[in-house]
């Protein structure tokens, strides 16, 4: 048996290393309890690795 989440969130990201964290900390933040989160890095050259 699969056990999906209700919500699924995904964060590409692309050189965005910045911006990562906040959005990282957005999506820990709402109120909805059931989400999953997928962060998808294109794994080109960049910071987002770091």
């Amino acid at each position: 048996m699969s056990v999906t989440a209700a919500c699924s969130v995904v964060i590409p990201t692309y050189n965005r290393a910045a911006y990562l964290r906040d959005a990282l900390d957005s999506v820990q933040a709402q109120t909805f309890p059931d989400w999953e989160l997928l962060v998808v890095d294109d794994r080109r050259h960049g910071a987002a690795r770091n």
